[in-house]
């Protein structure tokens, strides 16, 4: 499918999905935090004509990461009347709830928290709103390697791009025109204080990562399936203890 195609394709599942959900004057909840996913799939979002919430939540947040999500802000209430933005500064939340758990010190867990109370926050504003939580989690994240905090980051009501690669993404970035140093910054989770990006975290890139999913012959497969392998728990369904009838 070209670009063009897949733009008007999910754009149109977006309305068609909301609409079957028997939601009577629902609107759209997603999170912006800068980066290229979701700058993509809250301006798929805003072209169903549905009212969308663009909610930037910064937590201890790079300065040059948070500039991003508030420039995709200002460029959507620009090109789009259906747009509302909201920006909720969590370092005072996220700091009380360090302090209260400093004795179970992880910077792991307390990364994988400010995933969770985004979420949190989404969901406060989509039930103010008669609102769905909207998804950013692209193919690569939610199906090749769970690069994503389960139930968190992962806990939404619809992921639009969740069949798109990261290489789809950028090139419906280019066709939606959105601001080029969004598609040109190294991909970020924003959660943790020395703003490692993605790929330092993963140890590949994302395109080494297309090519591992598609290719068990590449080069790079080993290291995709090692990554992969952990995280599988994160991709399947949650664990469900059955009891027996009798």
């Amino acid at each position: 499918m070209d670009t063009n195609k897949r733009i008007a394709h999910i754009s149109n599942w977006i309305k068609d999905y909301a609409q079957s959900n028997g939601k009577k004057d629902f609107e759209l909840v997603i999170g912006v935090s800068g980066g290229i996913d979701s700058a993509v799939t809250s301006t798929l979002c805003a072209m169903t004509g549905i009212t969308t919430h663009l909610v930037s939540m910064p937590i201890k947040q790079n300065i040059d990461q948070h500039n991003l999500s508030l420039s995709h802000l200002n460029w959507s209430l620009k090109k789009f009347k259906n747009i509302k933005t909201h920006i909720v500064e969590l370092d005072e939340i996220f700091e009380l709830f360090r302090n209260q758990m400093k004795n179970y010190n992880s910077e792991l867990a307390f990364a994988n928290s400010r995933s969770r109370l985004r979420m949190i926050t989404l969901y406060q504003i989509a039930q103010a709103n008669n609102a769905l939580v909207v998804g950013t989690g692209n193919k690569v994240e939610d199906f090749g390697i769970g690069f994503y905090t389960k139930y968190g980051d992962g806990g939404v009501d619809i992921s639009p791009i969740a069949d798109c690669t990261k290489s789809e993404v950028w090139e419906m970035g280019k066709v939606l025109d959105i601001d080029k140093e969004i598609i040109e910054a190294k991909p970020t989770d924003g959660l943790w204080d020395d703003s490692r990006n993605d790929e330092d975290q993963i140890g590949l890139t994302y395109e080494q990562i297309e090519e591992a999913m598609l290719n068990k012959d590449s080069k790079y497969y080993e290291k995709y399936r090692l990554i992969r392998k952990p995280n599988l728990h994160k991709m399947n369904p949650i664990p469900i203890c059955i009891i027996p009838k009798n």
